[in-house]
């Protein structure tokens, strides 16, 4: 996302996410159309940090629907669920609870991985997770899903690298330390090193007056 243009000025943004979060795929899709938006003005690095929302999610995943009412009970589960259609509808998607839900710890080394091979390829990766899970019934675990996503996007090498549960743990843990000590929820976004922060799926204006006063 980073161009050579000297007249504008570089735009650093650190977005704190879990894989499973609807909120964040709606903040990513506002970013990016404020990232569109001014372009013309700004040079972006976007860089994303792991979070969890459950992290004793079990790995063979389980009902995502039936998850959500059992969390929440079933009249607050069906409230969320309408309300997020809506807002995805918004977006042109279908928001879509069938499929299973769970741990989300191979998304997350995945997108270290991939930051590894550029900013850009990690930041269309995310979306890439982000729509099979939310609008195609993708479980977030499935390794077949994570390699599917990671060659629609060229990350180079991702099945030799989740083969080994051990690559890029360290990092994620280390990430998940650092970035997520000082916050109660996600999405959460640090505009020029926490010159600017934000919580949650601001619209887009937001962004843009986030950036006006980070570079100032």
């Amino acid at each position: 996302m980073a161009g050579g243009s000297a007249a504008k000025k570089l735009i650093q943004i650190d977005i704190v996410s879990d894989t499973v979060c609807p909120w964040c795929f709606v903040g990513k899709k506002n970013l990016d159309k404020a990232l569109e938006a001014s372009r013309d003005r700004y040079d972006f690095e976007v860089r994303w940090h792991p979070f969890q929302l459950n992290p004793n999610a079990p790995k063979e995943g389980v009902d995502k629907k039936r998850y959500y009412e059992e969390k929440f009970g079933s009249g607050m589960s069906g409230r969320m669920e309408s309300r997020m259609s809506e807002i995805f509808r918004g977006h042109g998607l279908e928001y879509n609870l069938s499929g299973l839900t769970g741990n989300t710890l191979d998304s997350h080394r995945l997108i270290y991985f991939a930051g590894l091979q550029g900013h850009e390829k990690q930041h269309e990766l995310v979306g890439e997770l982000f729509l099979g899970y939310f609008t195609q019934e993708k479980y977030i675990g499935d390794r077949e899903f994570l390699l599917e996503s990671a060659r629609k996007i060229g990350v180079e090498g991702a099945a030799e690298f989740l083969e080994d549960p051990n690559n890029g743990l360290n990092e994620v843990n280390e990430e998940l330390k650092k970035y997520t000590k000082d916050i109660n929820g996600v999405p959460h976004f640090l505009i020029n090193n926490g010159k600017q922060e934000l919580s949650g799926g601001q619209p887009p204006e937001v962004f843009l007056r986030a950036f006006e006063a980070a570079t100032k």
